[in-house]
């Protein structure tokens, strides 16, 4: 399927459990103008075995980084695409995920879409659908911003205009990205479609929560990045009056986490 050439880059760093499939999900997209760049610093589980397995079919870049934000950088500096995304190694790109992307850029007022998509366990089964919120500096500043990095896509031009990845952001750099894009002028765009698979398993920086503080001084300094001012009183009003927007503006989500807790009980 022929359209604008969009440009995927993995980075992968000893994740040989789940790399071939991810690698697959995106070569598998039926996508002809595809550019796919898969990022390892120096594995020693396999993984560079598993890449050099797809031969020409992706272009594999073995040096090392100073981290995953720094990989995802110099993986996006080879790209050749007018569209950009990214996956982590364990995570999937859904079946006809680019051709979707591919007419959402259509639109050419349009720099960033978030989609949504599916949670996946350590086995790989489908647990529950996740959805984007609505994005606004405001709602990411006060925690009301929901986020399915698997499913973000932007241009390479509203890329290189952020200024790419902040390479001293360890654990959520790409929600910074996400802060940057809109603080560079980008147009962010919500589109229905379920993109991308996110695998939550006990080894997961979300899950394993052995991050979990430094997670929380990032999200802090973005937070004040996205107000542009440091924390006043006055946010303690604010923080619950947007988490209570995202719940009226984003239904399906809503109810999703009514259920699943629900289950959970």
């Amino acid at each position: 399927m022929s359209g604008p050439r969009i440009s995927i880059v993995t980075i992968s760093f000893n994740q040989a459990r789940y790399l071939g499939e991810a690698i697959a999900s995106v070569l598998d997209q039926g996508y002809d103008n595809l550019d796919y760049i898969v990022v390892d610093p120096g594995s020693t589980d396999g993984s560079r075995a598993i890449v050099e397995s797809f031969g020409d079919r992706l272009t594999a870049v073995f040096e090392p980084d100073a981290g995953p934000a720094d990989g995802l950088n110099r993986g996006f500096a080879r790209a050749t695409g007018e569209i950009f995304g990214f996956i982590n190694a364990d995570d999937r790109l859904l079946p006809g995920a680019l051709a979707k992307v591919a007419a959402h850029f259509a639109d050419p007022a349009t720099d960033v879409i978030c989609g949504n998509g599916v949670m996946l366990d350590g086995d790989g089964r489908v647990t529950r659908p996740i959805y984007t919120s609505r994005f606004s500096l405001a709602a990411f500043a006060h925690g009301a911003m929901t986020f399915v990095q698997q499913a973000n896509f932007f241009t390479a031009k509203a890329f290189e205009r952020a200024g790419g990845f902040n390479t001293a952001n360890r654990t959520c750099w790409d929600a910074e990205l996400l802060v940057d894009l809109a603080l560079s002028g980008s147009r962010i765009v919500n589109v229905p479609d379920q993109l991308g698979a996110f695998r939550l398993y006990a080894e997961t920086i979300t899950g394993s929560g052995r991050l979990a503080e430094a997670t929380r001084r990032d999200l802090a300094r973005i937070a004040e990045k996205a107000l542009g001012r440091p924390p006043a009183a006055h946010d303690a009003v604010l923080r619950p009056l947007h988490r209570l927007l995202r719940q009226v503006q984003n239904p399906e989500a809503t109810f999703e986490g009514v259920r699943a807790r629900l289950v959970r009980r």
